[in-house]
């Protein structure tokens, strides 16, 4: 039996780049070392030195996320033989392939069209479609189904040896869904799973000695459901994939966030016994998976599979080669660097325009304590919006209502991760810091009913309290803050001594249970049975979140203008802009104790606006969040 020497390679990975480029965080405008491509480059740059075969992926959103994004879609354009800067720096470093993620959708499909169109690797995706059919082998695609790349690799004797490496990329279904505007009647989805499943037989007939899975999705539930949206596990177990990149959630794998999940294994880093990696976001680690190989026989054996991320933060770390010896490469990040400079520059000019001032501070330290002029702000210009469109129509006289959930709050953002605008000028830098994603303005006619059960899921944001217990997280710390709705038009209070209806997932757990009392529309009770009309975006609108009311049915004004456009022009009507801060809600618990709010340490400025709270500075966390005592 012919057996060749072993070989080295290392995979390594970015994901959810969302165009952090420049090692820089527009949003509180100033330096941040931690996170951004270009600082990244530095470190691609160490791994390719350490081993003697590398491969470079990208598992998707990388296209939005930033003011940069916004500038070259909606400002600048690009013009005729332009490249984006991000797929100039993708160049730069030499990806071997991407796949695409939702947001890559949130500018429209031409727009992703033109900037894909310079890249010099392929671009997979095998469940984004122009057209389903009835077998996934006979759909036609964006982009491909998979690549096969076709490499030398080098044993550790110096001797080289022909591989075949089949790379397959998958994104959420739900992208038609979530970008519906963008998107209908131009792209269809399939399953995520079932598009691999179908796939990965051909690539080993094709040639595939080794399969990589690109799967834009994050580490869910054990079991496939039909266009579930976090699908690593069931792709896992797909006979013929060798490893898989994951991402879309933000979370870092191996992790001890995953742990005591059936099927996955933090030590090894595997899923089903894949060996899997998820390196965070805004480039803040690269993943790597580090394979040793050898061929028995004609065929590709895996012998070992090391799996790591790499993080900024951690930047001095050496890559120490697993053979003893070093690749001579060409060092590309100072490329990278030039290349998203000029880019950072015009960005950089363009966001620090005036366009209006404000009387006070708008931040959202405090949301989950109904206080934020943040969210306040923007459900003010969406209602303004609506009402000027739907004056003439069969819904103007039906009240209307204004639904905002926090673009920054913490979360896995970490603590630098909330609005902080000062109060004076207001820049487009600002209104990119309320507002961060590119979504359009909707409005849906909706009942009393859904209404409750809207602000329902909501709640599921807090714990449940236990009694005579002080201190108690206030937060809920797997439940996604930009499913934190909050509705401007209403008085409610929020029982956390109740359990919660719905999971952190939107799932209901507990039927019965209710956290929503009170709930007033001008003093009044709201009626179950009344209409109303509530002003959100198309995101929330298309039913993403699983919000009750939601979906095309419901929706009665579906405008493209975007939220940010809608912003800027209220705030430059109404400058100086005056913005209450009153809540729409009162939290309560039964033994009126204590609970502890994670929040900025920029907040201890801000107290006084939470005053009734009574509260007070306990520590900073390990993450580095102000935990401050507050008594409901």
């Amino acid at each position: 039996m012919e057996v060749s020497g072993t070989v080295d390679l290392r995979v390594m990975e970015t994901t959810d780049l969302h165009v952090h480029l420049h090692p820089y965080d527009y949003y509180a405008d100033c330096a941040n070392p931690h996170l951004g491509l270009s600082r990244l480059a530095e470190l691609i740059d160490q791994a390719r030195a350490g081993v003697q075969n590398c491969l470079l992926f990208d598992n998707g959103d990388f296209l939005q996320g930033t003011p940069m994004g916004d500038f070259f879609a909606y400002d600048k354009r690009l013009c005729a033989g332009e490249v984006h800067p991000v797929i100039a720096a993708m160049n730069a470093l030499r990806y071997d392939a991407i796949t695409l993620g939702n947001h890559e959708f949130s500018y429209g499909l031409d727009f992703l069209m033109q900037s894909i169109a310079p890249a010099e690797f392929p671009v997979v995706s095998a469940n984004i479609l122009r057209q389903a059919a009835g077998q996934a082998r006979r759909d036609m695609h964006l982009f491909r189904p998979y690549q096969l790349l076709h490499r030398q690799v080098t044993d550790r004797a110096g001797r080289a040896h022909p591989i075949t490496i089949g790379v397959i990329g998958v994104a959420p279904a739900q992208v038609t869904l979530w970008e519906r505007q963008q998107l209908h009647g131009r792209v269809q989805t399939r399953d995520m799973v079932d598009a691999v499943r179908a796939w990965v037989p051909e690539m080993r007939e094709a040639g595939a000695d080794l399969v990589v899975l690109l799967a834009h999705s994050g580490i869910g539930k054990l079991r496939h459901e039909e266009n579930m949206e976090n699908a690593v596990i069931p792709l896992a177990g797909i006979d013929g994939v060798d490893l898989i990149l994951s991402g879309h959630t933000h979370q870092v794998f191996p992790s001890a966030v995953f742990a005591n999940i059936p099927g996955v294994d933090l030590t090894h880093g595997t899923v089903l016994g894949k060996p899997t990696v998820m390196s965070g976001f805004h480039g803040s680690h690269l993943g790597l998976i580090d394979l040793t190989l050898m061929r028995m026989g004609g065929v590709w054996e895996v012998l070992e599979a090391r799996v790591q991320t790499q993080a900024l933060r951690d930047a001095a770390t050496n890559f120490t080669p697993s053979t003893g010896r070093t690749a001579q490469v060409p060092m590309l990040s100072g490329a990278v660097r030039r290349i998203v400079a000029r880019a950072h520059d015009a960005v950089m000019e363009n966001i620090r325009k005036p366009i209006g001032m404000t009387e006070a501070p708008i931040n959202s330290f405090f949301v989950y304590l109904g206080r934020s002029a943040a969210t306040a702000l923007v459900a003010a210009a969406q209602s303004d919006f609506v009402a000027r469109h739907l004056t003439q129509g069969p819904y103007a006289d039906l009240p209307l209502l204004s639904s905002v959930s926090p673009c920054k709050a913490g979360g896995l953002g970490g603590p630098r991760n909330y609005t902080d605008i000062a109060a004076g000028p207001l820049t487009l830098r600002a209104l990119a810091d309320l507002y961060v994603f590119p979504n359009c303005i909707a409005a849906l006619k909706i009942s009393g009913a859904d209404l409750t059960l809207w602000l329902e899921r909501a709640a599921s944001a807090y714990v449940q309290t236990r009694p005579g217990v002080d201190d108690q997280p206030l937060m809920n710390a797997d439940y996604p803050g930009y499913n934190f709705e909050i509705i401007y038009g209403l008085e409610y209070e929020i029982d956390l001594s109740a359990p919660a209806r719905f999971g952190p997932d939107g799932r209901v757990i507990d039927p019965s249970a209710s956290r929503i009392h009170n709930l007033l529309w001008k003093g009044e009770p709201l009626r179950h049975d009344a209409e109303y009309i509530l002003c959100t975006n198309s995101f929330r609108a298309q039913g993403a979140g699983g919000f009750a009311g939601t979906g095309q049915d419901s929706i009665v004004l579906e405008h493209p203008a975007i939220t940010r456009d809608i912003l800027r022009a209220y705030v430059t009507r109404m400058s100086p802009v005056s913005i209450s801060t009153k809540a729409p809600f009162r939290l309560l618990r039964d033994d009126g104790g204590s609970m502890v709010l994670k929040t900025s340490v920029a907040a201890e400025a801000h107290l006084d606006t939470i005053a009734d709270f009574t509260p007070e500075i306990i520590d900073a966390d390990e993450r580095g969040f102000l935990q401050v005592r507050i008594t409901l």
